[in-house]
């Protein structure tokens, strides 16, 4: 036990904080966007996140985008009092959930990294999104700015990705290399381009 404190103790030390600010390209901040590093260290620290939900309240998925580590299995409470039939055909993962109310009993697991669109066969103006990542080292940029810190981040080379909503369907997110050090932490600035309205 003392020897798996000291060892987190000491993996704690030697982590930095990641700061990332994500613009278009005439340098507005967007939010929602989706930050994440990878590595092949990245890979291997991969845990899945308990608790996951993208509920429907109002005829919307909330939230609008969710992002969650490989393996992460997702639960789609429904709030409203119209049923709803969620579904996905994106490759990253492919399921159908018929016209329900209230949880279904099985969530959805999510074993493969990438974005799967949602949506609902009876509103279709209810569109959602979750980004499936391979690395625990992620975040979302909030409503109203375009800066995300990333905490606990082993020193090292990592591809920083990023992805939004506005990019075209199917677009792979947009990549830089990203080296950050022992001591001081890293900062980066994305501009994404080719967004659509």
């Amino acid at each position: 036990m003392g020897l798996v404190c000291a060892a987190g103790l000491a993996l704690g030390a030697h982590a930095a904080t990641v700061q990332v600010e994500v613009l278009d390209a005439a340098g507005k901040p967007l939010a929602d966007a989706v930050v994440f590093l990878e590595s092949p260290e990245a890979r291997k620290a991969v845990r899945p996140l308990a608790g996951a939900e993208m509920a429907q309240e109002k005829r919307q998925f909330v939230p609008g985008v969710l992002v969650v580590p490989l393996g992460t299995e997702v639960r789609f409470p429904n709030h409203d009092t119209v049923r709803h039939h969620v579904y996905s055909f994106s490759p990253a993962k492919k399921f159908e959930l018929k016209l329900y109310t209230g949880t279904p009993s099985n969530p959805v697991r999510f074993d493969q990294p990438g974005v799967v669109v949602l949506g609902c066969n009876i509103h279709d103006q209810m569109v959602g999104w979750i980004v499936v990542v391979d690395t625990p080292h992620y975040a979302r940029t909030p409503a109203g700015s375009a800066r995300v810190q990333i905490d606990n981040v082993p020193p090292g080379a990592y591809t920083l990705r990023t992805w939004h909503a506005r990019l075209p369907v199917g677009a792979p997110a947009q990549e830089q290399a990203l080296t950050v050090p022992a001591t001081g932490g890293a900062v980066a600035t994305v501009r994404l381009a080719g967004l659509q309205p």
